[in-house]
């Protein structure tokens, strides 16, 4: 106990984490040198193209001081706002943080919030000043704003570089010296957390936990406390590089178990495993549930896959705890699933998992966000609304509340006019702006979360040439004057392509949608009207013209009558086959219009 630390890293996008865990793992001789190489925890394909953290990586290493050896659990953490979550389950696995700042674009909106994270958790912080090697680095100022930030010494602060390995060694030793070995009791019952766990196709279920008290043994009975399931413990180890089986985990230290469940549904992310002839377990606090931020609908493209596509989503459930659905159908796309995502790169992602990991094609509809509307008959009850569909008719609605957000943006003080134009553009509103230093501002907004979802991030890192960082959290709902705007097709609508927007701009985006789909549909054997309605008022119209086969061609010469009859005779089928045509939309029609500013 005494010579195990517990420790994660957290930092902004970009900051370096995984170069740091790489050169941690080479010093402590955890990698061979034929096991070298980039992002060696990140063992994902998505995550080597993206050159991205998705997942939290748990690892094990040796590291011997002053004669003693110690056993260090590193988790390295993803950075993106997105997966916010998976850093605040590592985080409750561990008794230390590295706080990694990078010394040439110093503390962003990312680096503060996962600190308050840690700190509420009561860990230990390690500040960490990395890429000194730079030649833009500035590391004597952002020593001095992680001084004031964190209220530390500036020697507490470590100059390192990812890169080259310089100054890895007084990581290492500072890991050992300043945070506090595990809390807890070998002798007392069997308590664990869950704070992760993988799908393997060969094995069934790997549970990854953190032990709090007592021990867990090979082939020992076990429970988990929230399914209350008993099981039988087939395989216990921890996490090296590749998994090392073990007699028996103690107190305070991280491994896996396997047991040879096939369900996903029965281990929970957050769960406790206790002794199973334990009748007084009780669980522990785990984590608090997730609250997804973005909605979307997601189908198969053959309706028969449906089973396959619900399977492959709760294996990916098993790995990405923040992922939430429910099954819905459409009229015009059949069974499928209501998925909620923590943002849109999340969605993004868990889309390509799907692809990748299971072979599943899908449809994905329109993003939005969840409302409340309340009738003029029971002004009172409160109506979910998920989907555009659900919102009652304009006649019947009293009032539509919609859930709003504190957005923290810090940028250089040159953008801050054009950070400001974008905020106000997506109706938000300036509640306080702060000069962290003559050149960095933070600026903090309140605005819808329905503004923020599609496009904001992207246009925000334009209008600032990517020096501005974000974060955000919600504050709850407020009153809003929402529409409902539909999308007709060849005078049928599209339910998939609803969307409720605020009235001042709704026409506007009414006007573009249909604009966006003519471009992207392709063109009929008939003419195909695309509107944008608002109830039963048309606010828009596009046409599709028809590809019109030359039915006059033969007619070389003679009376204008002749041509005329061929041409009617043609309009009369192009009629009868508007009325029983279909129009297929593709893809990228669902994706394209959210992107109705660029």
């Amino acid at each position: 106990m005494k010579a195990i630390r517990n420790f994660c890293i957290i930092a902004h996008i970009d900051h370096g984490k995984s170069t740091l865990a790489d050169r941690l793992l080479e010093h402590t001789g955890s990698v061979s040198e034929r096991e070298k190489k980039d992002q060696l925890l990140d063992n994902m394909d998505l995550e080597r193209e993206r050159g991205i953290t998705i997942k939290s990586h748990a690892v094990q290493m040796t590291f011997s001081y002053n004669e003693s050896d110690f056993v260090l659990n590193l988790i390295d953490t993803p950075g993106h706002v997105d997966f916010s979550y998976e850093v605040s389950r590592s985080i409750a696995a561990c008794e230390g943080a590295l706080l990694v700042v990078d010394a040439a674009q110093n503390i962003q909106a990312q680096t503060i919030s996962n600190l308050y994270l840690a700190l509420e958790n009561d860990l230990q912080i390690i500040p960490v000043l990395n890429k000194i090697d730079l030649p833009s680095a500035s590391p004597q100022e952002v020593t001095e704003d992680i001084v004031d930030l964190l209220g530390c010494q500036a020697n507490e602060v470590i100059p390192v570089s990812a890169k080259t390995g310089e100054g890895v060694e007084k990581i290492l030793e500072a890991i050992v010296k300043r945070i506090p070995s595990p809390s807890g009791d070998k002798n007392k019952p069997l308590r664990a957390l869950v704070f992760d766990s993988v799908y393997n196709p060969f094995r069934g279920i790997e549970t990854y936990f953190r032990i709090i008290n007592g021990s867990i043994k090979n082939h020992q009975k076990i429970k988990f406390v929230a399914t209350n399931k008993t099981y039988i413990a087939d395989e216990v180890g921890t996490l090296n590089l590749k998994q090392t089986q073990k007699p028996e985990i103690f107190a305070g230290d991280v491994g896996y178990l396997i047991t040879g469940i096939k369900e996903a549904t029965e281990v929970k992310v957050g769960d406790t495993i206790a002794d199973a002839h334990d009748a007084t377990a009780v669980a522990i606090e785990g984590f608090e549930d997730v609250k997804p931020m973005v909605f979307a609908g997601i189908y198969p493209v053959d309706t028969e896959e449906y089973e396959e596509l619900r399977s492959a989503m709760e294996k990916l459930q098993l790995n990405d705890a923040s992922l939430v659905f429910t099954p819905e159908s459409s009229a015009a796309l059949g069974f499928g699933f209501r998925c909620g995502f923590l943002g849109m790169l999340h969605m993004e992602i868990v889309q390509e998992r799907l692809e990748r990991e299971f072979g599943m094609t899908v449809i994905t509809t329109v993003p939005n966000v969840s409302y409340f509307a309340f009738t003029k008959k029971e002004p009172e009850k409160k109506l979910l609304v998920n989907n555009p569909s659900d919102l009652p008719e304009p006649s019947k609605l009293e009032r539509v509340e919609e859930p709003y957000i504190t957005a923290s943006i810090i940028t250089k003080a040159d953008f801050v006019g054009n950070v400001m134009s974008l905020c106000l553009e997506k109706r938000g509103l300036v509640k306080n702006q702060t000069y962290l230093t003559t050149s960095r501002v933070e600026l903090v907004f309140e605005m819808p979360l329905a503004e923020i979802v599609f496009d904001f991030y992207d246009r925000l890192k334009t209008v600032s040439k990517g020096y501005a960082s974000f974060d955000y959290s919600p504050i709850g709902m407020r009153p809003s004057r929402l529409v409902r705007v539909d999308i007709l097709l060849n005078s049928r609508p599209v339910d998939a392509l609803s969307a409720l927007i605020h009235a001042d701009n709704a026409y506007s985006i009414g006007k573009k949608m249909c604009e966006k789909l003519k471009e992207l549909i392709p063109r009929q054997q008939f003419d195909v009207p695309i509107q944008a309605a608002i109830s039963t008022k048309i606010i828009s119209r596009e046409t599709i013209k028809a590809l019109r086969k030359d039915v006059t061609a033969k007619c070389y010469g003679g009376d204008i009558t002749r041509k005329r009859k061929l041409l009617e005779k043609q309009k009369k089928g192009k009629k009868r086959m508007r009325q029983v045509g279909s129009v297929e939309i593709p893809q990228e029609a669902f994706m394209a219009v959210l992107k109705l500013n660029d």
